[in-house]
């Protein structure tokens, strides 16, 4: 099992009793790191368990290539792109500056190779090619971007091209790059994985993943590295140790080496102090309180979506549970419909999950002598 620097210190903690009451850890402060901005996320339950900067704009570098990725997912998804399609080299995609998958102009080349040029090796130009076979020019395809970008909540963020070269109107920040990283995991499972390929061969040359925590870390499984002289060393990583996933955003670091150290300190602290726990499932029966005007004596009533949340560890065996129903509950209720409220509780009164309750099933209205006998029933309510 993966045992990080960290995880031997909270060892040392819970051995000398300093772990608090009730077996809770106290959370320090995160570790310091060297980079411009960074943020720290939990993918299930979205909280944000570090951040510095998150919201100052910044350059993206190559990392806008998993906003380039997400829109052509989207277009394998829905069928307008396929990944044998062969997509034609134009000499816009061949001249591209930096990162190179090096396909040749007026070629044609599978798009799934192309995608993986790009996730892999960072190409521009089979990134370019890409952008001009969905979008029919790059400018029309970064509208595409921003339009998708917009849709996922990514309030701060500006992009200008498919690649990630400078350019004055092309930012983004470490908050949504995470909110870009969870929709990446939780949308595209199927393709995914390929943000953890070691290495990919084309044109008889073989490149290295960019991403080096992928060898020092065998919990880290994706996602991208970006760099230019403006931007600084840049890294989104995600792991995932025994169903829990962290995302981490790096931005501005000095050197490989330091996004790198960067992110292992981040996704280590989170690993180490925190856990993400499923409170409900969706469909799970929470009460089952009697229904007014309908032959139904109870309708089940629970929750229609998973509840997680991320806690200190150890914190999770103190949470407490409270309900609230609209009284009294008269027929018709439609299934799913909203009926009352359920929300978890700390030790420190804190609400830490809150969600609607819904009736699980559908409840009409009952026959004539039910209605009447309820009806006098509800002048005493």
């Amino acid at each position: 099992m993966f045992r990080s620097p960290l995880s031997c210190f909270v060892l040392v903690l819970v051995a000398c009793g300093l772990a608090g009451p009730a077996g809770a850890l106290p959370i320090p402060q995160p570790p310091a790191v060297t980079a411009r901005a960074y943020s720290l996320i939990d993918y299930r339950s979205g909280r944000v368990l570090a951040a510095d900067h998150a919201d100052d704009r910044m350059e993206p570098a190559s990392l806008t290539k998993l906003m380039t990725s997400y829109v052509l997912f989207k277009a394998l998804k829905e069928g307008r792109l396929k990944l044998d399609d062969p997509v034609t080299i134009s000499e816009h995609a061949w001249r591209s500056e930096g990162s190179r998958t090096f396909v040749q102009v007026g070629s044609q080349v599978p798009a799934e190779v192309l995608i993986k040029g790009m996730i892999v090796q960072s190409g521009n130009d089979a990134t370019i090619a890409l952008a001009e076979r969905v979008g029919g020019t790059e400018p029309a395809f970064a509208q595409l971007m921003n339009e998708y970008a917009k849709r996922l909540g990514m309030t701060s963020t500006h992009f200008a091209n498919s690649d990630g070269l400078p350019d004055p109107q092309h930012y983004t920040t470490a908050r949504d790059l995470t909110v870009l990283a969870r929709a990446l995991v939780r949308e595209f499972p199927e393709y995914y994985p390929w943000y953890s390929i070691r290495e990919f061969t084309w044109n008889k040359i073989k490149q290295q993943n960019r991403n080096g925590l992928l060898e020092r870390d065998p919990t880290v499984d994706g996602m991208k590295t970006g760099h230019t002289d403006s931007a600084g060393f840049c890294l989104v990583t995600s792991a995932n140790r025994n169903g829990m996933r962290l995302i981490s955003v790096v931005l501005g670091a000095p050197s490989v080496k330091a996004r790198e150290d960067a992110s292992a300190a981040l996704i280590g602290y989170g690993y180490t102090f925190y856990e993400t726990v499923k409170l409900k499932s969706r469909g799970d029966v929470v009460l089952s309180p009697r229904v007014y005007l309908s032959a139904d004596a109870a309708v089940p009533i629970g929750v229609d979506s998973d509840i997680w949340v991320t806690l200190g560890r150890g914190d999770a065996a103190s949470l407490h549970s409270a309900t609230q129903i609209t009284q009294p509950l008269r027929a018709p209720l439609a299934a799913g419909q909203k009926v009352g409220e359920l929300t978890f509780t700390g030790t420190n009164g804190d609400v830490v999950a809150r969600t609607p309750l819904v009736a699980l099933k559908a409840v009409p209205k009952g026959g004539l002598w039910t209605r009447s006998f309820d009806t006098v029933a509800l002048w005493f309510k």
